[in-house]
């Protein structure tokens, strides 16, 4: 089992590796859906906006440090590609918003966590500025709002270099 496990991780590794190289291949207003596909695979998720605007998001989490939204406008041609998880949009993320504002800030969480006693979730991206493995994490309190965020050292790189 812990050899699957590890493939797995390996495969992963090497898929968020190549992220740069399939990003340089795509161009906004000229690159298809078919395209975005050929370079990024089937999404996990598509939202259609009434206008016909299709978002593609290609989370990397939980063992990626990235999370890409690529938006196909109506006339079917790339218009934007973003990888969420900077500092930037985690400025973005205040006390008071509720779980899906927080959801399209910064998409897929890597790891959410339940805190019943006191009614609380926490939600983890990991993302890497420059080259240290980082946690982001947004506290939502009973009301489902934030109540609070925080950026750590991502504890699986500490217990890697321990070992």
């Amino acid at each position: 089992m812990k050899t699957c496990f590890a493939i797995f991780l390996l495969g992963m590794a090497l898929l968020a590796g190549c992220d740069p190289q399939r990003v340089a291949k795509l161009e906004e207003g000229v690159s298809t859906e078919v395209d975005v596909r050929k370079q990024f695979g089937d999404p996990v998720t598509v939202t259609v906006a009434p206008d016909g605007t299709r978002t593609l998001d290609y989370p990397r989490q939980p063992e990626g440090w990235t999370n890409y939204v690529i938006k196909i406008g109506p006339d079917g041609k790339m218009s934007s590609l973003r990888q969420l998880l900077n500092e930037d949009n985690f400025a973005r993320v205040r006390a008071g918003m509720d779980a899906q504002q927080v959801r399209d800030t910064l998409g897929r969480p890597a790891e959410q966590k339940r805190y019943d006693l006191k009614k609380e979730e926490v939600w983890s991206w990991r993302y890497k500025p420059v080259n240290e493995s980082r946690l982001f994490t947004v506290t939502f309190g009973p009301e489902g709002k934030v109540i609070a965020t925080a950026k750590a050292d991502d504890p699986r790189e500490q217990a890697q270099a321990g070992r």
